[in-house]
């Protein structure tokens, strides 16, 4: 560890002082020499990790304390990773890294610290950290730009997949921040280990902005294996729209902002086999498709019941084939019986309308089957209550950082 005082007027005092005390030691005033040595060191300064501190952890972070005094600039040089980045508390007296170190690399950390007087003096100390095999990354992060939109529904998660199996699910959880311009209460839910997803505990208010910051670079996802970069995302949440069916009723009734703006006669999936039944539960829209070409599932050409039908205006709501799609063959059925293979059928005009007027995360809630929705059937998130959300994260719930 190295430590230089800055400024000639200091070593001036202690030339004087080291003359007027060599004719006698053994009086009451200081040694003189002691004093140059206190004078030449500054204030002491700590460090962790310590000096030439070796495999330190990339989650380790770097703390650097004025024993006496206080800092005046803190920097810790990675080299080509770069600095770590760090905030310097209230007092000055205690500065801490806000990000997880690369590993592999070698750092440098510089503290100018000052006394009581204003004298300053500046210490460095060096570390190095673990080595890693390999590295992960974010393989998709939604909602985005080019599949969603940046204004989503109420009900939009978070969800993001990353390229590489995650074991230290903790440590990834510790770098994942939610920001929103409305306090909300939320947890992560990891669904396999390369999947983990965000959701409010009740739905987005609206018009809620928000961030997610996914400080991955350095972090440690495995052994021998650390986050590639830093990911940040801003989206919106945009009118509170809730569209609800029943089954039994036969009828989609959309209400935004608590209002009742729309009202569809629908035939749901008219039964007999289970795959033939409409989900009932909280679905999301999940995508908008002006065409989308339908095939009857399990039945291939030429076997009884196959099908293969260009459709238009279609809302996509689970992973098994259910769509709120135009129908014009069932129209004298909607209001009245389900006749469909498990979609929500409606008429030309209202599925023209819908599809205009759905935003990607905007929930469609389908009520009268016997067939529940899956949480891991598409979008499926809101079938779990708070309590079976919580069981597979992690840190628990908590809320965002409001901005």
């Amino acid at each position: 560890m190295k430590q230089v005082a800055y400024g000639s007027a200091g070593l001036l005092t202690l030339a004087l002082l080291a003359a007027c005390s060599a004719g006698d030691r053994s009086g009451s005033e200081p040694d003189g020499a002691a004093m140059a040595g206190r004078v030449a060191q500054g204030p002491p300064v700590s460090f962790s990790p310590q000096d030439k501190a070796a495999n330190v952890p990339t989650d380790q972070p770097v703390i650097v304390a004025a024993q006496a005094g206080r800092l005046t600039s803190v920097r810790v040089d990675g080299g080509k990773s770069g600095p770590l980045p760090g905030v310097l508390s209230a007092d000055g007296t205690r500065w801490r890294s806000t990000a997880a170190a690369r590993p592999n690399t070698a750092y440098t950390v510089t503290a100018v610290s000052a006394g009581s007087a204003g004298k300053q003096s500046e210490t460095t100390s060096t570390f190095t950290t673990v080595k890693g095999d390999k590295t992960f990354d974010i393989k998709t992060i939604t909602p985005n730009k080019d599949d969603t939109g940046l204004t989503v529904g109420i009900g939009m998660p978070v969800m993001i997949a990353f390229d590489q199996p995650i074991v230290d699910r903790v440590s990834i959880e510790r770098n994942l921040t939610v920001r929103s311009s409305k306090p909300v209460e939320g947890a992560w839910h990891w669904f396999d280990s390369q999947h983990v997803d965000f959701r409010p505990q009740k739905y987005w208010p609206a018009h809620t902005k928000v961030r997610v910051e996914a400080r991955l670079a350095g972090v440690r996802g495995g052994p021998g294996m650390y986050g590639k970069r830093d990911v940040k995302l801003d989206f919106k949440i945009g009118r509170a729209q809730i569209t609800k069916g029943s089954t039994d009723e036969h009828v989609l009734t959309v209400r935004r902002d608590g209002k009742k703006i729309r009202t569809m006669p629908m035939s749901a999936g008219q039964g007999g086999q289970w795959k033939y039944y409409t989900t009932s539960g909280i679905h999301l829209a999940m995508s908008r498709e002006p065409v989308t070409v339908m095939t009857s599932p399990g039945i291939g050409p030429g076997q009884a019941g196959y099908y293969r039908l260009t459709v238009y205006n279609t809302v996509r709501i689970s992973n098994s084939g259910e769509y709120v799609h135009s129908a014009p063959w069932s129209v004298g059925s909607q209001g009245s019986a389900n006749v469909s293979h498990g979609c929500v059928n409606i008429s030309p005009d209202n599925a023209a309308w819908f599809i205009k007027n759905t935003l990607i995360g905007d929930p469609i809630i389908i009520t009268g089957s016997p067939r529940k929705l899956e949480p891991t059937n598409g979008w499926g998130h809101w079938q779990e209550n708070w309590k079976q959300w919580l069981k597979w994260s992690s840190l628990k719930d908590g809320p965002t950082i409001t901005f």
